[in-house]
């Protein structure tokens, strides 16, 4: 199917003014010439690469679907390595449907799912690190996502990769060595070996401690808004969106779920959750509500206790407060709210006394939640940013290695370590594409939109 035409629109659909349809293959050039119609008379087969024309897409009667701009770029300097042909055509779906339906005419086929990038890659422009890293790059959430992803699609992980690979390469070579010249001249490099087998594992298991970390690179930050009933939550969760989306009322209780909202603050994406309140009850749904309640603590990144500081607090409540903050000491934030009432609460913790009724004191909680991500943030030392795929990976070639090291002991049974060392560069291949099957190629691009 490689050898076919493809063709998708890479930009979202909806509102705005202008799409981008890519056609990208062998016939690229012709099937755009036979639906084009070039205000220089010229034909698209014609112009010189890398050169922008305007004139029409036209239908089968020769009549124009839109008036738009042509890049040509011929194979292999191209994004996919193949001959390509971009079209810049205004945003309405009737007119972006008939220049597709022109295509297919004339004998194109949609693109499937990262298609462009399964060919970049398959025709050597990208390894499969990189293919993943645009996809990154596309969806990431928050600015340092942004970065460390642009780092990857230039090669900053394929390069990490790639010098395990000739650290492993050059086991192998010195594990023939080995095997060759033992009995003439009682040579061995298992010493060698041992090193750097040794080095692989360290290295992996640095980066394995980072990867639950990495994910609030990936994804964001969660923040969940804890506290008894009636406490306010939910008034703060409408305050920090800016918006009212949870229900207040003076009726305690009224939040039974987990309700969540998202928004992009400070080059980061905040997922804000609105829980429900923290109290002794015989109701089953409340019960369970609370429940997730505590479930969401252990998830979230940032946790906002937050508690009335206009009544007195239950002995109960002392004891939930007291083992939240026990347990995430460094994700919590404890906010005393209704501070224009006379306060009656305390803890013998220190937080911020607020009123979420202040914008004021709200961009007061706003400063507090940046000062722990950016703290969050400070302790994520790894360069990369692993994927479940790559963390799967890595941690099946950390298994291979502590697999090799017994190997090294003892009489060294060099044709069962050469095995077992290439085993483990198999593994490193499949990390960046080289020997990955088929269905597990699929599958990776199966997450790609399908103008990528």
């Amino acid at each position: 199917m490689e050898d076919q035409t493809i063709i998708a629109q890479c930009t979202p659909r909806g509102s705005g003014a202008l799409a981008l349809l890519r056609i990208s293959g062998s016939y690229a050039l012709e099937i755009a010439t036979s639906i084009s119609q070039l205000l220089s008379k010229q034909k698209i087969t014609d112009v010189a690469t890398h050169t922008i024309h305007a004139g029409y897409v036209i239908d089968e009667n020769n009549d124009p679907i839109d008036q738009v701009m042509f890049l040509v770029m011929h194979g292999p300097r191209t994004f996919t390595g193949e001959n390509t042909v971009e079209i810049t055509t205004h945003n309405n779906p009737f007119i972006i449907e008939a220049i597709i339906q022109q295509a297919l005419t004339h004998g194109a086929r949609i693109a499937q799912e990262g298609e462009f990038c399964k060919r970049a890659m398959l025709n050597g422009k990208i390894d499969l690190i990189q293919a993943e890293s645009i996809n990154e790059l596309i969806h990431a959430n928050t600015q340092m996502a942004l970065k460390q992803s642009m780092a990857q699609v230039k090669g900053s992980f394929s390069q990490w990769i790639a010098s395990i690979e000739r650290d492993l390469i050059k086991a192998m070579a010195l594990c023939q060595a080995s095997f060759e010249f033992i009995e003439e001249e009682n040579m061995t490099f298992s010493d060698e070996i041992r090193s750097i087998i040794q080095n692989t594992i360290d290295t992996i298991a640095q980066l394995k401690t980072t990867f639950n970390q990495q994910q609030r690179i990936r994804n964001g930050i969660r923040i969940a808004i804890i506290g008894s009933v009636n406490a306010g939550k939910s008034s703060l969760f409408n305050a920090l969106l800016q918006q009212n989306r949870s229900i207040v009322t003076n009726i305690a209780g009224t939040t039974r779920d987990v309700i969540e909202a998202g928004l992009y603050k400070d080059q980061n994406y905040w997922t804000l959750i609105d829980t429900a309140g923290l109290r002794q009850t015989d109701d089953i749904i409340e019960k369970e509500g609370i429940e997730r309640s505590l479930h969401e603590a252990e998830l979230a990144d940032i946790i906002l206790l937050v508690i009335d500081a206009s009544r007195p607090m239950h002995a109960d409540e002392h004891s939930i407060y007291n083992k939240i903050a026990t347990e995430y000491p460094d994700k919590i934030i404890i906010i005393y709210n209704k501070s224009d009432l006379e306060r009656k609460a305390e803890l013998a913790l220190s937080g911020l006394s607020i009123s979420t009724k202040s914008r004021s004191d709200n961009i007061l909680i706003e400063h507090a939640i940046q000062s722990k991500i950016t703290a969050l943030f400070n302790n994520i030392s790894s360069p990369f940013l692993l994927n479940k795929r790559h963390y799967n990976l890595l941690i099946t070639l950390e298994m291979e290695c502590h697999k090799i090291l017994p190997l090294l002991t003892g009489n060294i049974a060099y044709e069962l370590l050469s095995i077992h060392l290439q085993d483990a560069a198999s593994h490193v291949s499949e990390l960046t594409g080289k020997t990955i099957s088929e269905d597990a190629m699929d599958e990776v691009f199966r997450s790609f939109c399908v103008g990528k």
